[in-house]
C-alpha cells in the first residue's frame, strides 16, 4: 500500500514533441503500437537511476486549468495589451478539473489534490488510463475495414488537376472546394498568383486561426514586398490562438501589412477575401467565402467548404464588410446593407433566415412541398429553434445535421421532435449549410455561423448564396449522403440516447462516400 514517505515525481508526457501514439519498428506483416506514457513507465529505472530506487509505480492523471480571461474596459490600454496580459495570466489559471487513473491509491490521490491546491468543489473524476482522446487524431492507419480510419490523402479539384492557374479559372466560373477531400493548394496558389501579378493592387482578407508556419501568411507577406496594399483582419481573440495571432500581427506589420485587430465586443469570425486588380481603366475583383479557417493544418482534418468566385454581387458584399471592418466604431447596419449575395451577422442573417423559414411555412400551409435542411455545428438559439418548430408543426419537412450542441429537445415550450442526426467521424464536421426548397426556386447557403445567439447577434459572420447550378447539385448530393449515413450518424431526440442510426439499407459511412463521390468527379473530368 502506498504510504509516506514514498517519494513522488511528476513527469510531463511530452506529446507536443513526440505525439501520444508511438509506432515501433515491426516485421512487414505486423504493426506494434505503444503509448508514450508506457515508454516512460518502462524506462523509469533509467530515468531515476541516480536516486537508487529499485521499486517503481506510475499512474497517469490530467489537470485542466481555467483558460478564460476577461478583457476589461480600461481605455488606457489597447486591445493588444489586454490580450497579451490575458495570455500571460492564463498560464497561472486555477485548476478546475482533475482526472486520474481509478487504480491509483486513494492516499496518492489525496496527496496530489493537496499538492495541486485543488478543492473539493473542483471536478475530481476517477477515469481510465487515457484522458485526452484528441491525441488519437494521429493514430496510425493499421486497419482496412469500412468502419476503420480513412486514408487521409486529399486530391486536386477537377479544375486544378493539371496545375491550372487558379485566378484564370475563378475569373470564368465559381469553384467550390470541399476540405479535407480537396487539396488546400488552390487557396495558397490564389494568393501566390496575386502576390506576383503586377496588375493586382490590393488584397483584403480575414484571418481567425492561422497555422504556425502559415503559407497563407507568407503569400501575403510576399504580396506586400511586391508593392501590393495588403489588409488583414486578424482576430486576436480567437480562443487558444491568441498568442499565435499576436506573433503573426507583429510579423505582418513589420512587412508593411495593415493589420486590423477587431471590433469592440464582437469577434470577426467571417472568412472572406477580396483581391483587386486593375488593367488599364478596368477593375477586376475576385476572392472567396469560406465556412472554415484559412489554415492549411486544420484543412486536413476539418470538413469545410470554400467558394472561390468573381461574382460581382458577392464581391460587392464582401467589400461592404471590409468597409465596416476599417471603421470598427461605426454602426454595421449603416454600412453593410442591401446585400444581394451575403447574409451577414449581426445585421441581417437572423432576419433573412427567419424569412426563408416563414416562406416554407406558407408553402406547407398551402399544401405544397416545403423542405429545409440545416447543417451546423451547434443549434441553441431559442428564436431559431422556435421558428423551426413552427415550421415542423405547419408540415414543413425538416432535416438537421448538428455535430455538437443541440437544444431542440426537452424544452417546455418546444415538444415536437424533428429529424436530427449528429455525425462524428474521423474528420470534424465543421461546414455550415442551409437549404430551403423555396417553392422550387431552391436557395442554398454555406456559412461561417452556427445557429447560436453568440454567433447570430454578437459576431461578424458571413453566409454566401450559391448561384451555380452545378455547385448546388454537388452540395445537395453531399447533404443527402450525410442524411443517409447509417454507420457514424447518431439520432438526436428527446431521450438523449444518441443511438446510432440503424436500418436495413446498405452501409453508408458518409465521409467515405463523399470521398468516393468527389474522387469520381475528378476521374470523370
Amino acid at each position: 500500500e502506498w504510504q509516506y514517505p514514498t517519494k513522488c515525481a511528476l513527469i510531463e508526457i511530452p506529446t507536443s514533441q513526440n505525439g501520444r501514439v508511438v509506432q515501433l519498428p515491426s516485421p512487414k506483416d505486423e504493426k506494434h503500437i505503444i503509448l508514450l506514457e508506457d515508454v516512460i513507465k518502462f524506462n523509469l529505472p533509467l530515468i531515476f537511476s541516480y536516486f537508487g530506487f529499485d521499486v517503481f509505480n506510475a499512474h497517469v492523471f490530467k489537470v485542466t486549468k481555467d483558460a478564460e480571461f476577461d478583457i476589461d474596459n480600461d481605455i488606457n490600454t489597447t486591445l493588444v495589451e489586454k490580450i497579451s496580459k490575458g495570455v500571460k495570466n492564463r498560464r497561472k489559471g486555477k485548476p478546475t478539473r482533475f482526472i486520474f487513473d481509478q487504480e491509483m491509491d486513494h492516499k496518492l490521490v489525496e496527496f496530489l489534490i493537496k499538492k495541486l491546491n485543488l478543492s473539493k468543489k473542483d471536478s475530481i473524476i476517477p477515469g481510465q488510463k487515457i484522458h485526452n482522446f484528441k491525441h488519437f487524431m494521429d493514430f496510425p492507419n493499421v486497419f482496412k475495414s469500412y468502419n476503420q480510419p480513412l486514408e487521409r490523402t486529399s486530391f486536386p479539384h477537377p479544375y486544378f488537376k493539371n496545375y491550372e492557374r487558379v485566378t484564370d479559372t475563378v475569373l470564368k466560373k465559381d469553384v467550390l472546394l470541399s476540405f479535407p477531400y480537396h487539396e488546400f493548394r488552390p487557396l495558397i496558389d490564389l494568393l501566390r498568383e496575386a502576390a506576383m501579378d503586377p496588375d493586382v493592387k490590393t488584397i483584403q482578407i480575414t484571418a481567425y486561426r492561422l497555422a504556425s508556419n502559415s503559407k497563407i501568411a507568407n503569400a501575403l507577406i510576399n504580396a506586400a514586398r511586391n508593392g501590393k496594399e495588403v489588409t488583414v483582419m486578424l482576430e486576436l481573440r480567437a480562443r487558444f490562438d491568441e498568442e499565435n495571432n499576436l506573433d503573426w500581427k507583429e510579423k505582418l506589420e513589420l512587412e508593411g501589412i495593415k493589420v486590423l485587430t477587431g471590433i469592440p465586443n464582437k469577434k470577426v469570425h467571417a472568412k472572406l477575401c477580396v483581391i483587386k486588380k486593375r488593367i488599364g481603366m478596368k477593375t477586376i475583383q475576385y476572392g472567396f467565402v469560406s465556412t472554415g479557417n484559412i489554415n492549411e493544418k486544420t484543412a486536413k482534418l476539418y470538413g469545410d467548404y470554400c467558394l472561390l468566385t468573381s461574382n460581382r454581387d458577392v464581391i460587392a458584399d464582401i467589400n461592404k464588410v471590409f468597409n465596416y471592418l476599417r471603421r470598427p466604431k461605426s454602426n454595421p447596419a449603416e454600412i453593410i446593407k442591401n446585400c444581394k449575395s451575403l447574409l451577414i451577422c449581426p445585421t441581417d442573417m437572423r432576419r433573412e433566415l427567419l424569412h426563408y423559414i416563414d416562406q416554407e411555412i406558407t408553402e406547407a400551409k398551402a399544401g405544397r412541398k416545403a423542405y429545409i435542411i440545416v447543417k451546423v455545428n451547434s443549434l441553441s438559439d431559442k428564436e431559431m429553434i422556435k421558428k423551426l418548430y413552427d415550421a415542423a408543426t405547419a408540415g414543413v419537412k425538416i432535416d438537421l445535421i448538428i455535430r455538437g450542441i443541440y437544444c431542440a429537445t426537452n424544452q417546455k415550450t418546444f415538444k415536437l421532435q424533428m429529424n436530427a442526426i449528429s455525425i462524428v467521424d474521423e474528420y470534424l464536421e465543421h461546414a455550415r449549410v442551409m437549404y430551403f426548397y423555396n417553392a422550387g426556386r431552391e436557395q442554398l447557403f454555406i456559412s461561417s455561423a452556427d445557429w447560436m445567439t453568440r454567433n447570430l447577434d454578437h459576431r461578424i459572420e458571413a453566409a454566401v448564396k450559391i448561384t451555380s447550378k452545378k455547385i448546388k447539385e454537388d452540395l445537395k448530393e453531399m447533404l443527402q449522403i450525410q442524411l443517409n449515413d447509417n454507420v457514424k450518424a447518431r439520432i438526436l431526440n428527446n431521450s438523449l440516447s444518441n443511438h446510432y442510426v440503424e436500418n436495413k439499407k446498405a452501409p453508408c459511412r458518409s465521409q467515405i462516400e463523399i470521398y468516393n463521390y468527389l474522387r469520381k468527379k475528378l476521374a470523370d473530368h
